[in-house]
């Protein structure tokens, strides 16, 4: 019976979280879509460099923004709910421990990958419009 029980809050609480993520995609799905590339049809201007950056930067800020940090926040909630609900086993306590742990490394690498790629680009000579950052002002 127990066991049952767990398993029932386990699923109930997948489906909650699978909700809180999806409901924002849902209310948002009035606005016009506008696709990733978004040049080369017949009434937008023809694709170019700039084009390919903006495609770029739409799959950054989504992996990023989008992605990388509600999964961060989600696994951070996740491991102080198993913190708090440890009573004392040193076992979950570890566990939530090491959830900790790795989405903080997680999110770190994610923001490192971002600035390497952003270094690299000023270096180039492109001058990061694209991204948020205005090298050279």
């Amino acid at each position: 019976m127990n066991k049952k029980i767990k398993f029932l809050v386990r699923s109930c609480s997948f489906v909650i979280v699978f909700l809180v993520l999806i409901i924002p995609v849902i209310l948002l799905a009035q606005e016009a879509p506008t696709g990733l590339v978004t040049c080369g049809t017949a009434d937008t201007p023809p694709c170019d460099f700039n084009s390919f950056m903006a495609l770029i930067n739409k799959v950054i800020n989504f992996i990023l923004f989008k992605m990388a940090l509600p999964i961060a926040a989600i696994m951070f909630a996740y491991a102080g709910f198993e913190l708090v609900s440890s009573g004392g086993s040193t076992e979950k306590r570890g566990v939530a421990k090491s959830v900790f742990t790795n989405a903080v490394l997680g999110l770190i690498i994610a923001v490192a990958a971002w600035l390497i790629i952003s270094t690299i680009l000023s270096i180039l000579g492109y001058d990061g419009t694209w991204i948020g950052l205005k090298v050279g002002v």
